[in-house]
């Protein structure tokens, strides 16, 4: 298997990629490697070397994990049941799914306080995904929320409100490194710290334990989580997952194949999948 070279600090490259993704997802038919290359400047050669080099495989290979019967083959082969993964327990080797995380999650009062006394800085990052926004106390990563089909303001204005009484400040210096590791394959922590109710970070456990490039069911979650016919509220809370694509909500789908809900747009779910399917083959 080749390897994927770290290509993290480079972020035109990123919005290249991601306007490349946004092409492919969104038009009404399958464009040719040539047609892809023309939209976005790059003779057909560069562009092929640039987008496999980031996405693990071909332009064509790509748009055929983004089929919209991709996530039912997903389902089919790459079903992560959970509970083998759930038996080792979180304090195993640390490698909770493909990045290493290290997380805290805030306590009952921390949780009750909405944020009071605590200072979130946040800044704007590229991701293969669109525009990516970042917040974090000085404990690490506390959320992050995609704008590519929310908006900016919407994205922000989310985030935002999960910390009412936290003291927000800009500071794109600070976040923008912690981003861009965030879609590394490096085996150095990701410090996270998570804010939820017990039964939210039940949840979100059991999503760090599906592997990128396979995938769970709303169903399975529930289970893990100790509430087997809680699935509604298990979707609730995959819904209100701060760490998006770090805790991979990405990856829950309906026991049909569909992929169900996403908080920050379903073509951002479909683009995630797809990426990982594509960097699981590459190896």
């Amino acid at each position: 298997m080749r390897n994927i070279p770290d290509t993290g600090n480079d972020p035109y490259h990123y919005a290249l990629i991601a306007r490349a993704l946004e092409i492919i997802d969104t038009a009404p038919a399958a464009p040719t490697l040539d047609e892809l290359a023309d939209r976005l400047g790059l003779s057909p050669a560069h562009f092929q070397r640039v987008f496999s080099r980031w996405v693990g495989v071909s332009p064509k290979r790509y748009q055929q994990y983004l089929a919209l019967d991709h996530s039912r083959r997903l389902l089919a082969a790459r079903h992560n049941v959970l509970e083998t993964s759930l038996a080792t327990g979180l304090s195993g080797s640390g490698r909770l799914h493909d990045l290493f995380v290290q997380w805290e999650a805030m306590t009952p009062g921390e949780y009750a306080r909405a944020g009071a006394g605590l200072t979130i800085r946040h800044g704007w990052g590229a991701s293969p995904f669109g525009p990516i926004l970042g917040m974090a106390t000085e404990r690490g990563l506390c959320g992050i929320g995609f704008a590519a089909v929310a908006g900016r303001a919407a994205a922000f204005a989310d985030l935002a409100a999960r910390w009412p009484k936290a003291r927000l400040i800009a500071d794109d210096a600070a976040v923008a490194p912690m981003l861009e590791r965030v879609f590394q394959r490096r085996e150095s922590p990701v410090s996270l710290h998570v804010w939820g109710t017990p039964f939210q970070i039940k949840v979100w456990e059991a999503l760090l334990h599906v592997p990128e490039g396979h995938v769970s069911t709303y169903s399975d979650l529930a289970r893990a989580a100790g509430t087997p016919r809680g699935v509604r509220a298990a979707g609730s809370a995959i819904g209100r997952n701060p760490l998006a694509f770090i805790i991979p909500c990405h990856r829950a789908l309906r026991k049909s194949g569909a992929l169900g809900g996403y908080h920050w747009g379903l073509p951002v779910k479909r683009a995630m999948l797809a990426w990982e399917s594509a960097r699981a083959e590459a190896g």
